[in-house]
């Protein structure tokens, strides 16, 4: 089994202690969470992509660039590259640069994107949301792996022996699909032969493990071996300590925080007590055997490969928040992986760039 941590740079005042961190000071955190990962052993560090407050993440190629450049081993997701928002080329332009400075340690996770605020900022309608994500990827794909590219676009202009630069690191990078409710992204992901990242937040397990039994269904139905299928899941929350009794106290203060902001905000609430959050969400809140079994039953239900952790202390004290990733990559981690198969492909770049000039369609 492989583990990520991600953040979406939330910027909101501090869950426990009400302090709203500078915008500065928030990028700086991002930055050290990523080398902090890289130094635990992670094997990837992710950014989302929102455009819409309290979220600071609307440029993930260039907060991907930095942390590029202060990394040497770690692999760099995008959690999720919003195609629905965006233009296919220039998103092409800014992940294939990426690409090159990385030395191939990226790769994407791509979706339609959450939220109303950012559909109207780039005049995008839930009607058609879904068929933007679509073109946009179907033109993306195409563009990292070919060198001139034909399209008869519907949501930008059309393409007509388009040559675009710089031409990719890997040749083609991996795309995830991120899927949460729906099963477009599912659809789009089992069609191409792509990987499945499942959200696994909000809910309880049962629609999420739906989803993935729908995409598994669909993979065979395109002819794509069974063998190869690879699923990523995330996960609610994480506080590993020593025991269950020191988790729970250190955590309750985040969960109430929690539970508080989405009762004022009109968010739906989904688990009304921390015992509840822990015992049925995918929180990882515990002692290192309760989170090792917990993540064999999600195991049984998803078939995962990949898990991703939150690389922000949400609402913990860096110390703490730093003390439970240490425990859990010292004492979690090793036996999942021993336990738990890795993805069907190797961890490393994509039939890397060897100065072939690529192919025309």
């Amino acid at each position: 089994m492989r583990f990520l941590a991600i953040t979406l740079i939330v910027h909101r005042p501090d869950r426990v202690t009400g302090v709203l961190k500078p915008t500065r000071d928030r990028f700086r955190e991002v930055l050290d969470n990523a080398l902090l990962a890289e130094e635990l052993g992670f094997d990837g560090f992710g950014v989302g992509e929102r455009h819409e407050r309290p979220f600071l993440s609307s440029s993930p190629p260039v907060v991907l660039g930095h942390i590029a450049a202060l990394t040497r081993r770690i692999r760099l997701f995008t959690a999720v590259t919003t195609l629905s928002l965006l233009d296919p080329v220039r998103a092409y332009e800014d992940y294939a640069t990426l690409d090159h400075l990385s030395g191939g340690r990226l790769e994407l996770i791509i979706g339609k994107g959450n939220g109303s605020a950012q559909r109207d900022l780039f005049a995008v309608t839930p009607e058609d949301q879904w068929d933007r994500n679509a073109e946009s990827y179907e033109v993306f794909r195409r563009l990292w792996r070919h060198g001139r590219v034909t399209a008869a676009t519907r949501f930008r202009p059309p393409l007509t022996d388009a040559e675009v630069w710089p031409r990719p690191f890997q040749r083609p990078v991996r795309v995830w699909h991120g899927s949460a409710t729906s099963r477009e992204s599912v659809d789009l992901a089992a069609r191409y032969g792509d990987p499945l990242f499942s959200a696994n937040v909000t809910h309880p397990v049962e629609p999420y493990a739906d989803l993935v039994r729908y995409y598994r269904e669909r993979w065979a139905h395109h002819g794509h071996d069974p063998a190869a299928v690879a699923v990523g899941a995330g996960t609610a929350g994480v506080y590993v300590a020593r025991t269950s009794q020191e988790a729970l106290a250190a955590y309750r203060p985040v969960f109430e925080s929690n539970l508080a902001f989405q009762r004022e905000t009109g968010l739906p609430v989904v688990f009304e007590t921390l015992e509840d959050y822990v015992e049925r969400s995918s929180a990882l809140v515990g002692s290192p055997q309760q989170v090792i079994e917990k993540v064999h039953r999600y195991h049984e239900r998803l078939g995962h490969t990949v898990l991703h952790l939150h690389a922000d202390a949400g609402g913990l004290d860096d110390r703490a928040h730093r003390r439970s990733l240490e425990l859990f990559q010292s004492a979690v981690a090793p036996v999942l992986r021993a336990e738990i198969p890795d993805p069907p492909f190797p961890w490393e770049p994509v039939a890397p760039d060897t100065g072939r000039e690529p192919a025309r369609v």
